[in-house]
């Protein structure tokens, strides 16, 4: 079996921006290996990416499970994937600068879940997806290639820059289309 990946939603609502790396990690992630858990309201178009539950992984008491956490101490290597069954992993609209919010609402909650690191700078929720995928398929981090910040050219006067952590894949960061005509077409930043 392989591991069951799980996007603890944290944030008040499923935004427009959510839905969009949701998306995308349904992309990365077979549906029957991937859950969206604590999601109070119905959500049809979750639901069509993978198993949806209004229950927060705090309260699941799950076995073998690991909650991917950039302030962990130790990092996550392909054979200490292995001993894992579930990964978690916190939906968060990121600040900048992090305010640590996966080690305040996930890993000082649950005390029976073993915490790993993808490094310790801040991905996009479908990017630490990406990363963990390439770790439990046996690449080590510290093979891997990224960028830090990204800048999304709006027209020829304003940009957006993001200041997260993107691999590369073919030598370019990995984002999304949809997430860049998202950021295109945003009004306030």
């Amino acid at each position: 079996m392989k591991p069951t990946i799980i996007i603890e939603h944290l944030e008040p609502e499923v935004w427009p921006w959510c839905k969009i790396e949701y998306e995308s990690i349904s992309k990365i992630i077979p549906k029957q290996n991937l859950w969206f858990t604590n999601i109070k309201k119905k959500d049809k178009f979750l639901s069509s990416l993978g198993k949806v539950s209004p229950e927060s992984v705090i309260n699941m008491n799950l076995k073998n499970a690991c909650i991917l956490d950039p302030n962990a101490k130790e990092t996550l290597t392909p054979t200490g994937a292995k001993q894992f069954d579930y990964f978690i992993i916190g939906g968060i609209l990121g600040d900048y600068p992090p305010r640590k919010r996966t080690k305040e609402e996930l890993t000082n909650k649950i005390h029976n879940m073993k915490a790993r690191n993808i490094g310790t700078k801040q991905f996009s929720t479908d990017n630490a997806v990406y990363v963990l995928k390439q770790i439990i398929e046996g690449t080590p981090l510290e093979k891997m290639k990224f960028k830090n910040k990204v800048t999304i050219k709006i027209n020829k006067i304003e940009s957006v820059d993001l200041p997260y952590y993107y691999p590369l894949v073919n030598g370019k960061p990995r984002i999304s289309d949809k997430l860049i005509e998202y950021i295109k077409k945003k009004k306030d930043f």
